[in-house]
């Protein structure tokens, strides 16, 4: 009798210790049969997912699971049938008592007839944080890799690490963009240092870049010389640090080709200083003679009589139109530097007020607001209304308004501008208008163009001229 008692009380001690552990542990211990059903769920299930656990025995497992997780969960099922040692993981949706979705990780093992556990058993743990960060993660990587792979600009992605000699920059990645605007591509950088890539002297300026950047400790901007091709070779560059248990792990880059605008402005500087040479032998050794010819002329009127000399004077008159429009041909041609807020009805009104309108009308069809350089646009408004009188005729109607965001115009009810002739009249020196200087219109497009805007001739509403001032996106209507 005591031999048979021992072994007994062993086998159930036995189970006593495993009841008591699978009741107890934090994951969810759940047994089906063969065919899904549930036969055992330990009291974790309240808990995990808010069920009592009579109310999942004898129910199909599918029933709780989520449609679309319902094949995988069976094909982990079927594999660990068909291997009675094996073990299956997998993640499924299960459905909370509460109607809401929890991700639940399974761990299946095949226990069918070991004398214990008759079925199927899953070791489950509540894994629904854990997912949705991990699907949040691929969905943001979803993004980062269609604004990688879509953006214009140049993107490049920079791994840094720490070395015995110090910080160490490796290429990782670099958008489809950049490697057009380049020809350069990720395959050929991955892993290698900008001196390996652009060499000892370019790869250097480089390093020191994000040498700057990682000391920072946030993003930096800068133009950078970095010659990858005939058409490539300034750069507007921003480079932001990424960081990681303290310490920058990786530098995200994102660079414009600027190299027509780098050298466009380097022309107009250089054109700027030739006309500021220009404009000193005007002002200086051309105004000075002229000066004493118009005084010469006036005394010469007071001794003598002549028909000459109103010819003489109007020619006199008219050269120093000529250096004046001159003078201010050269200097109106500067690029704009700072701006304004500019009111384009008090503009209009204070411009017309300057200029000898005789019997016009002027109509503001729009009041709006700018950016721009308020005096040197003065010279746009009085030249252009200076000219729709001298061409319009003195009872001319001019009218100043807006007609998409971004544009300006001014245009009148004369006679108009065929259009052969709409590109000459912006030319220096081309005039229709007896006694003109030819410069006023030359004079109106370099200060639009100095702005970085354009200007363009048409008809107006009333067939009459029309000038439309497209302006660039920083200065649009506020």
């Amino acid at each position: 009798m005591g031999d048979d008692t021992g072994p007994r009380r062993d086998d159930d001690c036995e189970r006593d210790w495993y009841r008591t552990l699978v009741e107890e542990v934090d994951d969810l211990t759940t047994v089906i049969d063969a065919d899904g059903t549930v036969t055992y769920v330990s009291p974790a299930v309240t808990r995990i997912l808010g069920y009592e656990p009579d109310d999942l025995v004898g129910h199909d497992v599918d029933e709780f699971t989520h449609p679309e997780d319902r094949d995988r969960n069976a094909d982990a099922l079927e594999t660990v049938l068909s291997n009675p040692s094996g073990s299956e993981t997998v993640e499924v949706r299960f459905r909370h008592a509460d109607g809401s979705w929890r991700w639940i990780e399974a761990t299946i093992r095949n226990r069918l007839g070991d004398g214990v556990i008759d079925g199927v058993l899953l070791s489950s743990r509540d894994i629904t944080e854990r997912k949705e960060y991990q699907l949040e993660a691929e969905a943001l990587a979803g993004e980062y890799d269609a604004l990688l792979n879509n953006v214009e600009d140049a993107i490049f992605l920079i791994n840094v690490r720490e070395t015995a000699d110090g910080l160490r920059f490796e290429f990782e990645r670099l958008s489809p963009s950049y490697e057009r605007q380049t020809g350069i591509t990720t395959e050929a950088v991955q892993g290698r240092t900008p001196l390996e890539v652009f060499g000892e002297e370019q790869g250097a300026e480089l390093a020191a870049n994000y040498h700057r950047c990682v000391n920072a400790g946030e993003p930096i901007s800068y133009q950078e010389e970095l010659r990858v091709g005939d058409g490539a070779r300034f750069w507007q560059t921003k480079i932001a640090p990424a960081v990681s248990d303290g310490r920058v792990t990786r530098l995200v880059g994102i660079t414009r080709n600027v190299t027509n605008r780098v050298e466009r402005e380097r022309y107009l500087r250089q054109q700027n200083e030739r006309l500021e040479e220009f404009s000193s032998v005007i002002s200086h050794d051309l105004r000075n003679p002229l000066n004493v010819a118009q005084g010469r002329a006036a005394l010469l009127a007071e001794q003598v009589e002549s028909d000459h000399l109103e010819s003489l004077r109007c020619a006199l008159d008219r050269m120093e139109g000529i250096v004046e429009d001159t003078l201010t041909l050269a200097r109106q041609g500067e690029i704009i530097r700072e701006t304004e807020s500019i009111s384009l009805t008090d503009l209009a009104g204070k411009s017309w007020a300057t200029v000898d309108t005789a019997d016009a009308t002027i109509e503001i069809a729009d009041d709006v607001s700018f950016q721009g350089d308020h005096d040197r646009l003065r010279h746009v408004f009085e030249n252009l209304f200076r000219n729709a009188v001298q061409h319009g005729g003195p009872d001319v109607t001019v009218r100043v308004g807006s007609d998409t965001e971004g544009q300006i115009y001014v245009e009148d009810d004369g006679p108009g501008i065929p259009v052969a002739e709409r590109d000459e009249v912006l030319e220096p020196g081309h005039s229709s208008a007896h006694g003109g200087t030819g410069f006023g219109l030359t004079i109106v497009r370099r200060i639009v163009e100095a702005h970085g805007w354009a200007l363009s001739v048409t008809d107006g509403t009333d067939g009459g001229a029309r000038f439309e001032v497209e302006m660039t996106d920083h200065a649009r209507f506020e």
